[in-house]
């Protein structure tokens, strides 16, 4: 069978949900000019917290490469489960953030093979969906990690699992730090290192990619699934009204 005739048998498709790439949508369109929005998320609440340290570092970077940059500070978080529900202040304050932001940093110590109960909270925080809007798909992610020991890299495995749940574009590059008790001089500043030029790399990144997107992410990020379940449910919808 001809190479042509296999690829466009798809009687299952619904050929109006599935017109095939908008070049004009992908490709055209106004760019916005307002500096990229990063939001930054760390995992420890410690007074000498190298993951808020490189946190801290990568934001003074991508403060370099133009972005605006924002912290939440999870101090006074509650946990998902306990009997609060999202009107608390702090559940405002970081989804009101992740609104903002048009990608995200997430640091996280490792801890026990993981990244730490805090750095989770704070993504369980984030809704998949809040009314009609998911306040993370399509937004761009870097992810790090610190360790007191030797390299691994658990926890911004994990973080990549949660970002790919969350339909976000995580990039390609990531950064992580093993025995960084050894990285922070006294001040807090990272010492120079190969170490820090990784940070370097993965915040030019995430900023080039979150130009390169955000005026499209609604676009990159539209599935054909989801068109099809809403235009059944508007079928539904229009045949129970014709009825009555």
């Amino acid at each position: 069978m001809p190479k042509e005739t296999v690829l466009s048998d798809t009687p299952n498709i619904d050929d109006a949900l599935l017109p095939g790439t908008d070049r004009c949508r992908l490709f055209g369109g106004a760019s916005s000019t307002h500096p990229p929005r990063i939001l930054i998320l760390y995992g420890s609440l410690r007074t000498r917290s190298f993951s808020r340290l490189a946190a801290e570092e990568a934001a003074r970077i991508l403060s370099r490469l133009g972005a605006e940059v924002r912290f939440f500070n999870p101090s006074g978080l509650p946990l998902v489960d306990d009997s609060v529900d999202a009107s608390h202040p702090k559940v405002r304050d970081l989804r009101d953030l992740v609104t903002w932001c048009e990608g995200m940093v997430w640091s996280s110590p490792e801890r026990h093979g993981a990244m730490t109960g805090l750095m989770k909270t704070q993504i369980d925080w984030i809704p998949l969906s809040e009314g009609a809007v998911r306040p993370t798909q399509g937004k761009t992610l870097a992810v790090m990690q610190v360790s007191g020991g030797s390299q691994s890299f658990n926890a911004v495995n994990q973080m990549r699992v949660l970002g790919r749940w969350m339909r976000m574009l995580t990039i390609p590059n990531q950064s992580s730090i093993p025995k960084a008790f050894q990285e922070f001089d006294e001040a807090g500043r990272m010492r120079p290192s190969p170490l820090y030029e990784r940070i370097v790399d993965v915040m030019e990144e995430l900023v080039k990619f979150t130009l390169l997107t955000r005026d499209r992410a609604e676009y990159l990020v539209d599935r054909y699934s989801e068109r099809k379940e809403t235009a059944d449910a508007l079928m539904k919808r229009v045949n129970l009204s014709a009825a009555t």
